[in-house]
């Protein structure tokens, strides 16, 4: 990461399946903690803090104490980037998929 860019970029931090299901399993809940995260992984407490870290540093996930405990939600605004970047290419795949259904079509007549 550059000193000049201060957060993780958002496409970096879900290209990992981890942080993926990371997601996924605090998109399902208000509130995790950390040992209940690492519980569905078959990795350590510390593999999986790296994980929420690079999450974290994405925007994606936001953390606080409780007592010694740490849990973590999920911040999904950070997303939108990807959900527009994906959109703009579901808009390319329809038009295509149009064009092959016609060529289609007009094979079979």
């Amino acid at each position: 990461m550059s000193e000049n860019n201060q957060f993780r970029d958002v496409f970096d931090a879900i290209a990992d399946p981890t942080r993926r299901r990371l997601i996924q399993l605090l998109a399902e809940a208000d509130e995790i903690p950390l040992h209940e995260l690492t519980a569905q992984f078959q990795m350590g407490r510390t593999a999986v803090s790296k994980h929420l870290t690079i999450l974290k540093d994405a925007g994606l996930v936001i953390d606080r104490k409780v007592g010694r405990e740490t849990r973590f939600r999920l911040n999904a605004f950070p997303l939108r980037e990807v959900q527009d970047w994906v959109a703009f290419y579901s808009k390319f795949w329809s038009a295509n998929m149009m064009r092959l259904n016609q060529l289609l079509e007009e094979e079979e007549e």
